[in-house]
């Protein structure tokens, strides 16, 4: 793996980089390809993942958090999905689109309450913005959230939320001002113990599918006024503002991915052997490689600068949403054009369930869906580029 050259790795970095290489080798790569089979949660593991402070890299320890920096935080998801996708996300979302809003929009109380058990691996954190029929376009937002009194009382219908079948808390987008559209969603903080919220049917994935994905469905379902995340009408700057956090830990995913099936490729190239050579002898494979490996350290460059603009944007407060659309555009992208390349070199074994190819092509596709797909990610690039607001 190549290093980046105009930000070298500290010690600390080598340090928790090696930690998560080896834990996600040692013990979530033997038990990946069966979690995906049945579509389990990993319980156990995302519980040691807590442990060792995965699940709350950035977060302040006194938050029970790892109390690193961005780039600690891309590192270790990125050595976790290479193991395994389904546990890269579930410490994607734990990390960026819980733990992120809440330390940058919450209260003290908020923050003690909500983040604590979250980044220490004790209890599971989700983040639910989409509904059936609203995605990145929030002001079609259905859901409502009205006040009554010291309480709100939440109806409505999520759905594809990450976590949501196992989550312990949750970050909730609902609107409350309908006429104002996009300033009128609002963020709240939700138990999942709470009356009136129930957890809809569990999504039968493609990929991913140990990440436990399902909707959720609330009834009348009442929480204290304190549990608002930011002022009313406020949801939709959170909400974005959580999402370019976001944006890095999926192109981390989407890096780990690529990595896994480039180097299962290229140890096959070296091993099978077609008319007296190993094929990667042969042009058309050995080209192959040549572009996996291209594009992945140049996904590598692009995520870094992200993590790298993120965490000075702790200090200056600029926004990084460029950086973060344009790492998450060009490796999910880089991540299935990998994993397509390596089923090829890999021929029939590739497209078997004795291999992990199969399950890296299928992990690959989320990363160009999820947190804002590949055509938003062009959006939110151009509308930059050409200073539309």
């Amino acid at each position: 793996m190549t290093e980046l050259a105009i930000h070298p790795l500290s010690a600390e970095h080598k340090m928790l980089q090696n930690a998560a290489r080896d834990f996600a080798q040692k013990e979530i790569a033997p038990i990946a390809a069966g979690f995906d089979e049945s579509g389990d949660f990993p319980h156990e593991t995302v519980r040691k993942m807590g442990e060792l402070g995965f699940m709350g890299i950035e977060v302040p320890e006194e938050y029970g958090g790892a109390g690193m920096d961005a780039l600690a935080y891309v590192l270790a998801i990125e050595e976790i999905s290479k193991a395994d996708a389904s546990h890269g996300v579930i410490m994607s979302v734990n990390n960026s689109l819980y733990c992120h809003g809440i330390l940058n929009f919450g209260t003290e109380e908020q923050k003690k309450r909500f983040i604590t058990p979250v980044a220490s691996g004790a209890a599971i954190g989700a983040y639910s913005l989409t509904e059936p029929q609203s995605g990145s376009d929030a002001g079609t937002m259905k859901s409502r959230a009205a006040r009554d009194g010291d309480f709100y009382v939440l109806n409505g219908r999520k759905s594809w939320v990450t976590s949501g079948p196992v989550a312990d808390y949750l970050v909730v987008f609902m609107m409350t001002d309908p006429a104002k559209k996009q300033k009128g969603v609002t963020a709240f903080l939700v138990d999942g113990k709470t009356k009136g919220l129930t957890r809809g049917r569990k999504e039968p994935k493609l990929g991913i599918r140990a990440s436990s994905t399902s909707e959720l469905i609330f009834e009348d379902c009442r929480i204290p006024a304190e549990n608002r995340l930011g002022a009313e009408g406020e949801g939709f700057k959170i909400a974005m503002n959580v999402l370019d956090a976001g944006r890095i830990g999926i192109a981390s995913q989407a890096l780990g991915i690529a990595e896994a099936a480039y180097e299962a490729a290229r140890q096959y190239a070296g091993q099978r052997e077609a008319f007296g050579q190993p094929i990667g002898a042969f042009q058309g494979t050995g080209f192959k490689l040549a572009d996996m490996k291209t594009r992945i350290e140049a996904s590598r460059l692009l995520l870094y600068n992200a993590a790298i603009a993120k965490e000075n944007s702790k200090a200056n407060g600029k926004r990084y949403s460029t950086e973060a659309a344009m790492a998450k555009l060009y490796a999910s992208e880089t991540a299935m054009y990998v994993a397509h390349q390596a089923l090829q070199i890999h021929g029939g074994m590739g497209y078997s369930k004795e291999l992990p190819i199969e399950r890296y092509f299928r992990d690959a596709k989320i990363t160009e869906i999820y947190e804002g797909t590949s055509e938003i990610q062009r959006l939110v690039i151009s509308r930059s580029e050409l200073g539309i607001k």
